[in-house]
Parts: structure tokens; C-alpha cells; sequence
């Protein structure tokens, strides 16, 4: 489990503690819950103490981002007390700003209100990312600052190079050209196994040592780019040889259909990683000292340590101080989703773009919000019991939808407690 933060009594962010010290505490009555997600507690008989060096790491993902608290210590060394897998939405973005750009280019075309194309009246300002790939960023920002508040954070680490797409796409680019290019420096098996989800991509053998197989033989006249390499089991291996993929998965139509599909699928996770990483190193190197380490050293570290493959995990061993790092037994990662905060979006949409009705003018209910976390005491009926999660919906009559990892569920407000505001993220161990 995760070391629980601790603040002084001025809330001066002090070592983090192991939580049956903590248990401690509040039991004494020394301390008090200054926040449910990340746990904090806030002592209240204590306005400074000693802290050693924390280091905070990254390990930037398309999909998710692992991000580790590392505690320096003279005896125990380098010692993980926080972890936790960052569930990013830039697909979400991605998809409702082409939805709103298909709608309101259909606007354009019909006798509705009329709007005038805006597409050279704009500058983007130096730094700009697309606000799928910068929502990456301000997730790993926002989370990082919340954790700097809470910990004495000191130094950061993240890994810088992630995917070298040009040499993927072109193994024989060098020189100039290869300079110029977007990225150097990351092994193409580290990718394949990302890609390929690390199981044979023809029997879904998974935990066996695989290796990297031409999908179109090269005796065939098959390339060594990325979009035709998977990643195959010693057996599924030798048994293909260089027979065409469509007569070794004859018998297999859907394992065929998924293969041929999947290795022309866009490096766009690989894009999503990339894109973002200067920025995303600016911003930490504005607040702290910061370290960096490549793919391939973080995959040395951890492997060599005999760690587990998790986002977390990876963001431990990322850069030098990764080599030799101690991950306490039965510890447990907090699983951060960022969920926005709500829309600006000022008229309703049906699925032709004609109107329907404006947004809620309606922020908060009853003191309760949509995204805040709460605890419902249902008397009686199908959920009754108590039910702790996230607000999901808000109405005006005082109906509330929480949704918890089982159900969601909808009550009156008058069976809710507030727990902890909504910050624009979900939390789950």
C-alpha cells in the first residue's frame, strides 16, 4: 500500500509514513484526514520536521502515465513510498472536437444559423500541442503539483526518450538525415512488444520469450519496416518459416483479419508520447532539478531488478537513480483517471447538429457537485446499504447519480455526505 502523506500542523508538506503509523496518529488524536484521495493527514501538534530528499518520476504514456514518489534515504537507499497509474483521456478530447467539427461544418451547408469559417484568423502561440496531447501534459502537471503540495519533492526524473519512429519506419536512415529526424535512441522490440500487447500475436502465448518475425517474409519480398514486424513465440516461429501469413492462419480468418489490420494500425500512441515530451520536461524542470532516461535504460533497470512490467513500476527505474530501488512488500499502486471538469459546450446537439436544448445553468445542487466524492446511505430498496464513489449526475429536484465500481446508483440528496471535493479526476486502488 501506498506510505501515507503527512502535513505539519501549517501544512508543510513532511515525510510520508507507513500507514499503520498513521493509524497511530489519528487514533491518538495527533492527527486529523486532511484529505481521502491521495490519502493526507495533517498532524496537529507539529509545525516542522526533518525531510530527506524525494524524488518524483515519470514514465510518460499514450494511454497511461506511471508517476512514482522515490524517497533518498543514508541506510535503505532508494525506497518507493507513492505510486500511481495516470489514465489520461486525449482520445476523448480527439473525438468530440471532430465531432464538433463535423457538426459545425454540416451547420454550413444547411439553412441554420450561419457560421463563418475561422481558419485564417488564428496564431498559435510558440509551445502550442493539440489539446488532446496537451491534456497528457496538464494531467501529469496538475497530478505532480498536487503530489508537490503534500510531499517534500526535491528532484524529478522522466523518461525523455520513448520510440524513435524514424528509424521504425526506415532501419537504414543515417546522417543528416537521421539527425534531423524526430527521435533517436529507443530499441524497435521495445515497441513491438508495446504494440503487440507482449503475447504471441498467433497463439496469444503469453510470459514465453518471443521474437521478432517478418509478417511477409523477407525471401518473399518483405520489408524490415515496423508495419511489417510483429512478434511471435519460438514454435508459431518455426512453423510459419517464410510461408505467406495468409496460408499459415488459413484455418485462423479472425486471428488473420487481426494481424493484417493491427500492423498497418498508425504509430499515433507512439506520436501521442513524443509530441508532448519537451513540454512535459519544461514544466517539471521549472519546479525542480530534473534527470532523464531512455526507454531502454528503464527497461534495463527494472528487468535486471526483477520487477513486474507496470506503468508505476517503470516510472521507479526510470534514470540512474532507478539501477537499485526497493519496492516494499504488498505495496499497491492508486489508480488517478482524469475525468475534465465539466464543459463549455453552451447549446445541446442531437446527432444531426440541429439544437436540443441549452446546458445546466446549474453548477452545484445542494451543496453537491458533479466529480466530488461522497458516501450514500441508502435506507432501503435495492442498494440499500452504503455506497461510496464519484458524483456522476446532478438534477435541480436534488436527485443525485453516484457511480461506484459496481453500479451506479441515483438517490435523494439528503442520503449523501460529501467526502472530498471534485478536482477533474477519479480515484481507485
Amino acid at each position: 500500500m501506498n506510505s501515507v502523506l503527512v502535513l505539519s500542523s501549517t501544512k508543510k508538506p513532511l515525510m510520508p509514513c507507513r500507514p499503520a503509523r498513521a493509524r497511530q496518529l489519528l487514533t491518538a488524536g495527533k492527527a486529523a484526514v486532511y484529505r481521502q484521495q491521495p490519502f493526507t493527514i495533517i498532524l496537529k501538534d507539529r509545525a516542522d520536521g526533518e525531510v530527506q530528499d524525494v524524488e518524483i518520476k515519470v514514465d510518460p504514456g499514450s494511454k497511461t502515465t506511471g508517476i512514482a514518489l522515490v524517497g533518498h534515504f543514508e541506510q535503505q537507499g532508494a525506497v518507493v513510498l507513492f505510486g500511481a497509474n495516470l489514465t489520461h483521456r486525449g482520445q476523448v478530447i480527439k473525438n468530440n472536437l471532430e465531432s464538433r467539427r463535423s457538426l459545425r461544418r454540416g451547420r454550413r451547408g444547411r439553412k441554420t444559423r450561419y457560421r463563418q469559417a475561422r481558419f485564417l484568423n488564428r496564431t498559435r502561440p510558440a509551445g502550442w500541442l493539440p489539446p488532446s496531447v496537451e491534456s497528457r501534459v496538464h494531467n501529469v502537471e496538475s497530478v505532480a503539483a498536487k503530489l508537490a503540495a503534500r510531499c517534500p519533492i526535491t528532484l524529478a526524473a522522466v523518461e525523455l526518450v520513448k520510440f524513435d519512429m524514424q528509424a521504425m519506419e526506415n532501419p537504414e536512415i543515417s546522417g543528416i538525415e537521421y539527425q534531423q529526424g524526430t527521435l533517436a535512441g529507443y530499441e524497435l522490440r521495445e515497441y513491438l512488444l508495446e504494440k503487440w500487447a507482449r503475447k504471441c500475436v498467433y497463439c496469444d502465448a503469453e510470459n514465453v520469450p518471443l521474437q521478432v518475425e517478418h509478417i511477409r517474409a523477407r525471401t518473399n519480398s518483405g520489408s524490415d519496416r515496423v508495419s511489417n514486424l510483429t512478434l511471435a513465440c519460438q514454435p508459431c516461429n518455426q512453423r510459419k518459416g517464410a510461408r505467406p501469413v495468409e496460408d499459415f492462419l488459413k484455418t485462423k480468418p479472425d486471428t488473420l483479419k487481426r494481424v493484417l489490420a493491427h500492423a498497418k494500425a498508425p504509430l499515433k500512441d507512439a506520436a501521442a508520447v513524443n509530441a508532448p515530451r519537451w513540454a512535459l520536461t519544461d514544466r517539471l524542470k521549472a519546479r525542480w532539478p530534473t534527470a532523464f532516461g531512455s526507454g531502454g535504460r528503464t527497461k534495463f533497470n527494472r528487468t535486471r531488478q526483477g520487477f513486474a512490467k507496470d506503468h508505476w513500476i517503470d516510472a521507479a527505474c526510470v534514470s540512474d537513480s532507478g539501477e537499485r530501488v526497493t519496492i516494499r512488500d504488498g505495496f499497491r499502486p492508486l489508480g488517478i483517471v482524469a475525468k475534465g471538469r465539466g464543459t463549455r459546450q453552451v447549446v445541446r446537439t442531437d446527432k444531426y447538429g440541429f439544437p436540443r436544448g441549452k446546458a445546466g445553468r446549474i453548477k452545484r445542487v445542494f451543496g453537491f457537485s458533479t466529480g466530488d466524492r461522497v458516501r450514500l446511505v441508502q435506507p432501503a430498496g435495492k442498494y440499500a446499504g452504503v455506497h461510496v464513489g464519484r458524483l456522476a449526475g446532478i438534477r435541480a429536484t436534488g436527485q443525485l447519480d453516484i457511480a461506484t465500481a459496481t453500479a451506479t446508483i441515483t438517490a435523494s440528496h439528503k442520503n449523501f455526505t460529501l467526502i472530498q471535493r471534485g478536482d477533474g479526476y477519479g480515484y481507485a486502488m
